[in-house]
């Protein structure tokens, strides 16, 4: 069980609604499930059990268990995304824009996870069962090509591929400002935010090392889109190293501008291109997947 806690830097409103909207990016629990977390004193404020119309304010500290009940199991459900890829040890899919991948406390449907059961006979057993055959993962808001094993000999193997930098992910992300270099490495170890645990941020205290490789595709009078390629895997790296060299990407709601936050795409980041061995037959693959329409909707728009 996780625990987490919030130091509030301004007046919020209802706890409830504050908590439902700050736990979206990460675990994407309904507000029926949040209300009930409440009820049920593992949310506290400052301390104190509260009514879920607590109205917050300034300098309040929430503290919160994050339980996910033991009951959950994923079911299979007819959700919409196109496999672009499969054999009898993995598959590749290209996950649209708002799917969350795998199912969670509050939110046991309508996710990647439940849309693979649908259509696909078999998956790997490692990841449990809430996220089976699921080998990395992709953001709610990034588009594009994922991975998915089938077994768990193909699953453990590309597992090992992942840790060893023998699979080659590649992203096309719409980041804020002229980017100057045409191309850079950005080094710059990531670890959990001290003081909002649902983000990630640079830092040299219980932090992993992360490098992203990036280069300019093409520029605009206030924006630059760029391709990026890591050779590590944290969560949120992208958006955490572009923000780093004070280029986020657009609409990110959570290392971006506040404006970003109105944007309903959410960050303008796509997984472009998987290239890798089979871990099976050793067979290369490579795979790319097109920006979605809204992607190049907003290039059109600020080029105008």
């Amino acid at each position: 069980m996780e625990q987490l806690e919030i130091k509030l830097e301004q007046d919020s409103g209802r706890l409830d609604k504050y908590l439902t909207e700050y736990l979206k990016e990460e675990y994407d629990f309904s507000r029926s499930y949040v209300q009930k977390l409440i009820e049920s004193n593992d949310v506290l404020v400052n301390d104190q059990p509260v009514s879920v119309k607590y109205n917050l304010l300034t300098g309040d500290l929430i503290q919160m268990n994050l339980k996910e009940p033991t009951e959950l199991e994923a079911k299979a459900e007819d959700i919409d995304f196109e496999i672009v890829y499969q054999d009898k040890d993995l598959l590749v899919v290209n996950k649209p824009n708002g799917l969350v991948v795998h199912p969670a406390a509050g939110n046991p449907s309508g996710t990647l996870v439940n849309g693979l059961l649908f259509k696909v006979k078999d998956l790997s057993s490692i990841g449990g069962v809430l996220r089976p055959g699921i080998v990395h993962r992709l953001d709610k808001m990034t588009t594009g090509l994922m991975i998915v094993a089938k077994n768990d000999k193909a699953h453990k193997r590309l597992t090992e591929m992942l840790a060893n930098n023998e699979i080659h992910k590649e992203y096309i992300a719409l980041v804020h400002g002229v980017v100057e270099p045409n191309a850079g490495k950005i080094n710059a170890p990531i670890g959990r935010h001290k003081g909002d645990r649902k983000k990630m941020t640079t830092t040299d205290i219980n932090s992993k090392h992360a490098i992203t490789n990036f280069t300019v595709l093409e520029r605009y009078e206030n924006h630059t889109k760029i391709s990026c390629v890591i050779e590590t895997g944290r969560t949120h790296q992208i958006r955490v190293h572009m923000a780093y060299i004070k280029h986020p990407v657009v609409g990110d709601p959570l290392y971006a501008f506040k404006e970003d936050m109105k944007e309903e795409f959410g960050q303008y980041l796509h997984a472009y291109k998987l290239a890798f061995n089979h871990p099976i037959t050793n067979e290369k693959i490579e795979l790319i997947s097109e920006l979605p329409k809204e992607f190049n909707d907003k290039i059109n728009l600020i080029k105008e």
